[in-house]
This record gives structure tokens, C-alpha cells and sequence, in this order.
């Protein structure tokens, strides 16, 4: 089992900046990737970026629209992920959930919200 521990939403401006995190606990020996989704009110949870552990470094992918924007890193020393979330704009508003899966199971956070206000 894998516990996730998520901080840092809030409201900012458009243009501003927020940076996410999240705690891993647990089984975290198994997990195999993490990332952040998001979900806006009457829209489906949509994937915002993830790093997923490779054989020799991890990779990190990033839905077109934060392309450019966003920066997921993951410490490993520390078992959490950060999302550095630059150039804000009213469209980023939603909850955002922390995700980290294992071979087995999907892992969700509790989920924090982040306002982008005009």
C-alpha cells in the first residue's frame, strides 16, 4: 500500500506561479511512477504530467496543454514528487490529485486545489 500526501495549492493570479507536492509513504520501494492529474468542475480527471522510472533515469511526460509550463521533478532521498506550475492562466483551475502507481494498483491523493483567478 502506498499513501500520498499532497501540499502546496492555493489561489494566485493568472501569470503566477504554484508549486505543487507530494508525500509518497508506504510500499514506496514498488512504486514505478508518479504524477499529477486534475480535474475542473463537470470535466473528467485528465492527466497533467508524470515521471515514470526507467531502467537507468526517469522520463518525464506532460500533457500538451503545460507543455512548457509545468516541471515535474521527483526526489527520490525524499519520496515526493514536486510540480513547479509557471505562467498560470484561469484554464489550470481544478483540483489536482497526486498519482503514483506499482506494478499492481493504482494510488491516489486526497487532491488540492489551485484557483487561477483573471
Amino acid at each position: 500500500q502506498v499513501q500520498l500526501v499532497e501540499s502546496g495549492g492555493g489561489l494566485v493570479q493568472a501569470g503566477g506561479s504554484l508549486r505543487l507536492s507530494c508525500a509518497a509513504s508506504g510500499t514506496i520501494f514498488s512504486i514505478n511512477a508518479m504524477g499529477w492529474y486534475r480535474q475542473a468542475p463537470g470535466k473528467q480527471r485528465e492527466l497533467v504530467a508524470v515521471v515514470t522510472r526507467g531502467s537507468s533515469t526517469n522520463y518525464a511526460n506532460y500533457a500538451d496543454s503545460v507543455k512548457g509550463r509545468f516541471s515535474i521533478t521527483r526526489d527520490g532521498a525524499k519520496n515526493t514528487v514536486y510540480l513547479q506550475m509557471n505562467s498560470l492562466k484561469p484554464e489550470d483551475t481544478g483540483a489536482y490529485f497526486c498519482y503514483a502507481r506499482d506494478d499492481r494498483f493504482p494510488y491516489w491523493g486526497q487532491g488540492t486545489q489551485v484557483t487561477v483567478s483573471s
